[in-house]
């Protein structure tokens, strides 16, 4: 499988698709999340996702975001169709989410009819522009400056509107960006018995782990055992990140 630029998306396609994936990224690496994300992408996409990654720059209007990924989305969903790359007219639709990802996706499950078979959502973010942005609470002395929709009105917008039913909330034990303790309670009062919360070993920026080409010299030293431990360690969590995701959309996936 190689990257294809359809329609401003990065996608992946393989063989006999068995789902779709629509994945946004974290704010600031969101730009390029076939490059950011490559390494948990790829292992998605082989596994017989096809996974649809839409680049957004961020800027204070949110729901703006999200309404100009899902339409990005949709129409390489539609230019995928109409080239007859998917012959399949259905296949089940999830979006993941890493961080300001995540909101983007529960502003789209909220204000817009989109049919989905479920949410991942990856260290779940919900600051105000003054903890997000640096420089924003001096700059805010003389300007009013916020996200829209701000902490709180997203928060009352998933409560009242958020319509997908099946939820996965990841949060990472060494994360202290993370805010899925808030999500979880709203989700759960929305739809009893149909999220579900796991914590794994990482941080924040786990899933933007990638691929460490270790080449070992003539003889094996102590340096490339680091390496190779080191090499080990990154991949434990990212190991465990894609195989959390991949068991809950498919539970008979194998490992």
């Amino acid at each position: 499988m190689d990257w294809k630029e359809i329609r401003g998306n990065w996608v992946l396609i393989p063989k006999n698709p068995i789902g779709i994936i629509h994945f946004l990224g974290g704010a600031f690496v969101a730009t390029a999340p076939h490059l950011t994300y490559r390494w948990l992408l790829e292992q998605i996409a082989s596994k017989g996702y096809v996974v649809i990654a839409t680049p957004f720059v961020n800027t204070l209007d949110h729901i703006a975001i999200a309404q100009s990924v899902l339409l990005n989305f949709d129409r390489t969903l539609e230019r995928l169709h109409d080239s007859a790359v998917l012959r399949k007219l259905y296949l089940p639709t999830y979006g993941i989410g890493h961080s300001m990802g995540c909101k983007l996706h529960l502003l789209i499950g909220s204000l817009y009819p989109v049919e989905r078979a479920g949410n991942i959502l990856i260290s779940f973010n919900n600051y105000a522009a003054k903890d997000a942005i640096p420089l924003v609470d001096q700059l805010n002395s003389t300007l009013s400056i916020e996200f829209t929709p701000s902490p709180l009105e997203t928060n009352k917008i998933v409560q009242e509107g958020y319509k997908i039913r099946r939820n996965l909330l990841i949060k990472f034990n060494n994360d202290n960006l993370d805010q899925s303790a808030a999500l979880t309670k709203i989700l759960q009062q929305r739809f009893p018995d149909m999220v579900t919360v796991q914590t794994l070993p990482g941080t924040h920026t786990t899933p933007l782990g990638q691929d460490i080409k270790w080449q070992t010299g003539a003889s094996f030293t102590p340096f490339d055992a680091l390496g190779q431990w080191f090499k080990q360690e990154v991949y434990r969590d990212l190991t465990q990140l894609k195989r959390a995701i991949l068991l809950w959309m498919n539970p008979l996936s194998p490992p």
